[in-house]
């Protein structure tokens, strides 16, 4: 996950919002964001796969990580490194705090 220091969390969606392995889609400005929850952690990335950029969220929470549904690639939650092709490039992930019922994210531009 990115080192976000100082940054400034922006509030995204209530918590349940994203109920257990669950993935859904979500904006902030023009920023674009697939969030999700695996084994009660929530996880943000950016809402494109890096293959052919289909929306990750149609895609679905496995135990391996987030799966894109338009060609099987999968994603790291916390890393967004690809862990299955096609997908190559990793996609852009986000540091997320849960508080007071509140999904947060931080890292925002």
């Amino acid at each position: 996950m990115p080192d976000t220091g100082n940054a400034t969390y922006v509030r995204v969606a209530r918590s349940g919002q994203v109920p257990e392995g669950v993935v859904r889609r979500f904006f902030v400005g023009d920023t674009e964001l697939a969030v999700s929850r695996f084994e009660g952690e929530v996880y943000a990335s950016a809402n494109y796969c890096t293959h052919l950029a289909c929306h990750l969220s149609s895609g679905k929470v496995t135990e391996d990580g987030l799966l894109c549904s338009c060609h099987g690639s999968v994603f790291d939650f916390a890393t967004g490194e690809p862990l299955s092709p096609p997908a190559v490039k990793p996609i852009k992930v986000y540091e997320v705090r849960e508080e007071n019922g509140e999904i947060l994210v931080a890292g925002l531009e």
